[in-house]
């Protein structure tokens, strides 16, 4: 029998993540120190790409659980029980992900699967009543995930570049469905509207998943660090690498998380600015963090050498694609284009083409100035009056000067179709 006491109630007031959401997202703080060991081992394009694959198949597995619990009642022992079987699950996931594209690709499919699938069946069958339209939502998401399903375990039979190319596809699947809003042949199509979204709940947890890959950064900073012989080179390299992850904090957490539950505030766009600034968005900040965690890695180890060109890249990717996804996610919001870091983008495109000869410690300290500038720059625009920050929410002086002309012309002066 289905059991309506399951879900939240709508319009209880604010909450934020209960304490077993916060034990469930400790299994992922151990996934991101596996993505980051892996990218760390692999530094080549194809590890790159492994690694990619890994991290959106982790993330994507924690973004619908923290869709699922907008909705759900962590706090009923129903609900208890599926967030620690789904614990479980990903932690299946986190132990194979080193030699998920070896021995253990099945054992990480089948995981990954087991979660996707298990969690939206839990919704059709236990959480939502027959002819509803949480039913109906769940009963399309899980039918999708079963459609990819099947191209997990199938990349998991095979080996080699055979596994990259079926789970690319399944990839696909995945992250298509959300754009498209789950369509089912002989169903009619659901609105964005169709979901509700607890704002407060939404924007902390994936403020949460931030701070654990933050504190990924951290724990691989300290370990790299303690385990090297602490001479002047190694110290200043792990004092530059705290700062650097110190001002990843400050970007995202000062004002542009801020600005996230802004974007979620008007009912009318709430559902599809949720699916693009944190389903799809979130995933480059968390990319941008634990690139920067194997780049300050690589400092930290060779202070005083010159890194090979694909080093240099790999030290320089972080704060490009943490500074590309905030760039996006401000576009998406305010539709407006922050031109200070797409100013710190090219600069650090220009020191990974440029650097190759320079030490690996200068590369890095060069990285974390531009990035200090972009606070700078954020807390000058803070100070300032709206209508003064450049590039921010309110910066439509030249709108306010057009529209108080048109309203001296049509209140102050003789109306144009009747001369005086």
């Amino acid at each position: 029998m289905v059991n309506r006491q399951l879900r939240r109630r709508r319009g209880a007031g604010l909450r934020g993540a209960a304490t077993l959401e916060l034990f469930y997202d400790l299994v992922f703080v151990f996934s991101i120190t596996q993505v980051s060991h892996l990218l760390a081992h692999h530094l080549s394009w194809a590890g790159v790409g492994q690694s990619l694959i890994v991290l959106l198949a982790v993330w994507w597995s924690w973004n619908y659980t923290t869709w699922a619990t907008n909705e759900l009642d962590p706090e009923t022992n129903a609900v208890r029980l599926l967030l620690i079987a789904l614990m479980l699950g990903s932690m299946l996931m986190a132990i194979s992900i080193p030699d998920a594209f070896g021995d253990r690709g099945l054992l990480f499919a089948i995981a990954y699967v087991s979660v996707q699938v298990g969690r939206h069946a839990f919704l059709v069958f236990a959480a939502s009543e027959k002819g509803s339209i949480e039913r109906d939502q769940a009963g399309r998401i899980l039918a999708w995930f079963a459609c990819a399903g099947v191209f997990w375990i199938a990349g998991g039979l095979v080996e080699g570049d055979m596994r990259v190319w079926i789970w690319l596809f399944a990839l696909v699947l995945d992250y298509v469905a959300p754009m498209i809003l789950f369509p089912v042949p002989g169903r009619p199509r659901l609105t964005a509207q169709s979901w509700h979204i607890a704002t407060d709940h939404f924007a902390e947890r994936f403020g949460l998943f931030v701070i654990a890959a933050l504190g990924e950064t951290i724990i691989l900073t300290g370990a790299t660090t303690a385990a090297h012989d602490l001479d002047p080179a190694t110290l200043f390299a792990f004092v530059q690498a705290f700062v650097g992850t110190a001002a990843l904090w400050w970007l995202y957490f000062t004002a542009r998380h801020e600005l996230g539950e802004q974007a979620l505030a008007r009912e009318a766009t709430r559902t599809r600015r949720a699916r693009d600034v944190y389903t799809y968005g979130h995933v480059l900040i968390v990319a941008g963090i634990i690139a920067t965690a194997v780049g300050d890695e690589l400092v930290i180890a060779h202070p005083l050498d010159q890194l090979a060109p694909a080093q240099t890249m790999a030290v320089s990717a972080g704060p490009i694609v943490f500074l590309s996804a905030q760039l996006l996610f401000r576009l998406r919001v305010n539709r407006r284009v922050d031109f200070g870091r797409l100013a710190a983008i090219g600069a650090c495109i220009a020191i990974a083409l440029f650097s190759g000869s320079t030490p690996s410690l200068a590369v890095g300290g060069v990285l974390v100035a531009v990035l200090l500038g972009v606070v700078l720059l954020d807390e000058r625009s803070r100070r300032l009056p709206p209508h003064s920050a450049p590039g921010g929410e309110d910066d439509d002086s030249c709108h306010h000067l057009l529209r108080g002309l048109r309203r001296i012309r049509t209140r102050d002066l003789p109306s144009s179709r009747h001369p005086g």
